[in-house]
């Protein structure tokens, strides 16, 4: 049980600040605004701080997609992951719900909007679904790369926290303007099901914020479970 609620707490924090940076700090004005960089910040020092504070409960995976490359790799069962998915799921929606009674008290500018990742036209740069397939599978494979690569045995462990959390910052910065970036199933699906009022459209696109994510992660578990990029002999 302590394993889920750390899980759930810390997904609850990456939707809250990540997300939260996007749609609060991300429409400001003047000196409260904040571009690509800060919400890719925003996002991977969240990372970093929940590294540290449940990692030892929990390992810190905070996203679906990263349970299930940890499970293919070999490194925890079927029935373990299925509750950290469930805790996960819940975390992100307890977070977009937190963040859409925050905006709530907002008195005017905000569109309903909470940080949903998606595509195509009208969304950020437009991209096609191809593309957001591909960033997507892509980003989360090396994301994964480096998660599986920092915990495995010899690896410096008090480094791995900042060092994932670098990582999503880096895949931030370069995805957002693509598809918001999620390379989490998790982080997508709370902001799309509680906004869904404002914006139904990222109900629709929730399939490839789910599947894409998967697939890049499960290649990345393979090659661990295979030791083609295990440290041991």
């Amino acid at each position: 049980m302590k394993k889920m609620v750390a899980e759930f707490i810390g997904t609850f924090t990456l939707v809250l600040f990540g997300c939260g940076a996007a749609v609060i700090a991300g429409m400001g004005k003047g000196a409260t605004a904040i571009d690509v960089l800060g919400i890719a910040f925003a996002f991977g020092l969240a990372i970093v701080t929940m590294a540290y504070g449940i990692g030892p409960v929990s390992g810190c995976h905070v996203n679906p997609a990263v349970s299930f490359g940890v499970f293919l790799a070999g490194r925890m069962e079927a029935g373990e992951m299925v509750r950290y998915w469930v805790a996960q799921v819940l975390g992100a929606l307890a977070g977009a719900l937190v963040l859409h009674l925050i905006l709530s008290g907002k008195a005017s500018g905000w569109s309903g909007g909470l940080g949903q990742n998606g595509w195509g036209a009208g969304y950020l740069g437009e991209y096609n679904v191809v593309a957001a397939f591909l960033f997507e599978a892509v980003a989360t494979f090396l994301f994964l790369v480096c998660i599986l690569g920092v915990t495995q045995k010899g690896a410096p462990a008090h480094l791995a926290g900042l060092a994932i959390g670098m990582a999503l910052t880096v895949i931030h910065i370069v995805g957002i303007n693509v598809t918001g970036v999620s390379v989490n199933p998790a982080r997508s699906i709370g902001p799309a099901i509680v906004g869904w009022a404002s914006t139904p459209g990222a109900v629709g696109q929730l399939w490839l914020f789910v599947v894409a994510p998967l697939v890049g992660a499960g290649v990345a578990g393979i090659l661990f479970k295979s030791g083609l990029l295990s440290a041991e002999d």
